[in-house]
C-alpha cells in the first residue's frame, strides 16, 4: 500500500499540534474537525471511509465508512490535497484535549497499529482506517475500550493523539506490563493485550483503581497515556457536581453551600 511521502513538524507542548508539508498534488487525510489551518492552493474535500486503495469503488467508500462507524467515530473524513503545481503548502491539525502528538512510521511498525477508538488524528493519504476486535471476551467487557479498536495500515505516516504524557515501551518476550485500562493508547499487533482482576475485593472496591488492570505481553512496542479523556471527563464532572453544577463559588470554602443564598438575592 503506497503512501504519499510527507514532512511535518510538531509545535507546542502540552497543547500541541503538527503542520504537514505537502509536495505538489500530495494529500493528507485527517478526522472531521481536526484541522487547524492551511494555506492557500490546498483543496479541501470530505470523503466517505479515508480515501486510501482499499477503498476505492461504492462498494469500498461504504465499507470504509461503515467501519468507521463501528469504532465511534464520523463516518467522514477530510482529505487535503495540494493544488499547486509549483511550491509546497502546509495545513496544520490540532487535538481535541491535552496531550502529545505521536508520528508513527507504520512500515517502520510492520505495517499495522492498533490503537484506542479516538487516539487517529490524521495521516499522509494511502494510510487505511480499519477496525480491530479483541479476541479474548475478557479484555473486550472490561478493557476500557471495548471489543473495537482503530487498525492503522500503510508504509507511511500517520498521527495520533495522547492524553496528559506518553511513554513508548518496548516489552521483550515474555514480558508482561499491567496498566491502568484507560491509559493504553496504542500497541503493535504481536503484543498480547488481556485484563486481570486487581486482587482483593478491599483494593478493588475502595483502592480506586478500578476492578481491572489491561496486561500487555511482550514482545511489541506499547504507547501509554497518563491522562485519558475518560478521566478528565470524569473528573470535570465530579468537581461541577460539587459545586453545584453553577461554578460560581469554585475554591470557596463554602463549597456548594454558597448556592443556599442564591435565592435572597
Amino acid at each position: 500500500m503506497t503512501m504519499d511521502v510527507v514532512d511535518y513538524q510538531i509545535y507546542g507542548d502540552d497543547m500541541q499540534f503538527v503542520e504537514i508539508e505537502l509536495d505538489p498534488q500530495e494529500a493528507a487525510v485527517g478526522e472531521a474537525g481536526a484541522m487547524f489551518y492551511m494555506e492557500d492552493g490546498i483543496q479541501m474535500e470530505t470523503i466517505f471511509g479515508d480515501g486510501s486503495a482499499s477503498q476505492r469503488g461504492i462498494f469500498g467508500k461504504l465499507m470504509g465508512a461503515g467501519k468507521r462507524l463501528v469504532t465511534g467515530e464520523s463516518m467522514f473524513t477530510t482529505v487535503f490535497t495540494n493544488q499547486d503545481g509549483m511550491s509546497k503548502r502546509r495545513v496544520a491539525f490540532g487535538a481535541a484535549y491535552p496531550g502529545k502528538i505521536l508520528p508513527m512510521h507504520l512500515g517502520q511498525l510492520g505495517g499495522t497499529l492498533l490503537c484506542q477508538k479516538d487516539a487517529f488524528l490524521c495521516a499522509a493519504k494511502g494510510v487505511s482506517l480499519g477496525i480491530g476486535f479483541q479476541k479474548r471476551l475478557g479484555a473486550g467487557f472490561f478493557g476500557g475500550e471495548g471489543f473495537v479498536l482503530q487498525k492503522l495500515e500503510g508504509d507511511g505516516l500517520a498521527f495520533i493523539h495522547a492524553g496528559g504524557a506518553m511513554i513508548e515501551k518496548t516489552l521483550q518476550p515474555g514480558q508482561t506490563l499491567r496498566v491502568d485500562t484507560g491509559c493504553v493508547v496504542a500497541f503493535t499487533p504481536d503484543v498480547d493485550f488481556d485484563i486481570q482482576f486487581v486482587g482483593g475485593v478491599k483494593t478493588a472496591l475502595f483502592g480506586g483503581e478500578g476492578l481491572f488492570f489491561a496486561t500487555l505481553r511482550g514482545p511489541g512496542k506499547v504507547w501509554l497515556q497518563s491522562l485519558p479523556l475518560s478521566r478528565l471527563a470524569n473528573r470535570i464532572v465530579a468537581a461541577s457536581q460539587m459545586g453545584g453544577g453553577k461554578g460560581g463559588e469554585q475554591g470557596s470554602v463554602l463549597g456548594g453551600f454558597g448556592n443556599l443564598f442564591e435565592n435572597d438575592r
